[in-house]
């Protein structure tokens, strides 16, 4: 037997799975962890915390070319957790859906 909050889950994951594949809230979300991350170092960068790094970046590493990879792994990051967040919403429902077929099928027959 399934808690009500499992029934339900089941019921809009039924309805909304096709949906939620193209969401575009798990996309922005996994935008800004990307954001993130690069903003991250920019920071270590501009802080002098290892001068050897920032003199080697400052003089091999043109800042367009340094901006356009922060965005390329910003868009991957946003890609990757959207499929995540979509699998694992999909292995859960499937989990539930077995559960469900288990419990129904070990029910006593009424005569």
């Amino acid at each position: 037997m399934l808690s009500q909050e499992n029934e339900s889950f089941l019921q809009w994951w039924a309805e909304n799975r096709i949906r939620e594949k193209s969401s575009l809230r798990p996309f922005l979300i996994g935008l800004s962890f990307g954001f993130s991350i690069g903003i991250g170092v920019i920071l270590i960068l501009e802080s002098g915390w290892y001068e050897r790094a920032n003199m080697v970046a400052n003089s091999r590493l043109s800042s367009v070319i340094f901006v356009l990879a922060l965005m390329i792994v910003s868009v991957f990051m946003a890609f990757v957790y959207r499929k995540f967040r979509w699998e694992m919403q999909e292995q859960r429902y499937q989990e539930l859906l077995i559960l469900k077929n288990k419990s129904e099928n070990k029910l006593p027959k009424q005569p």
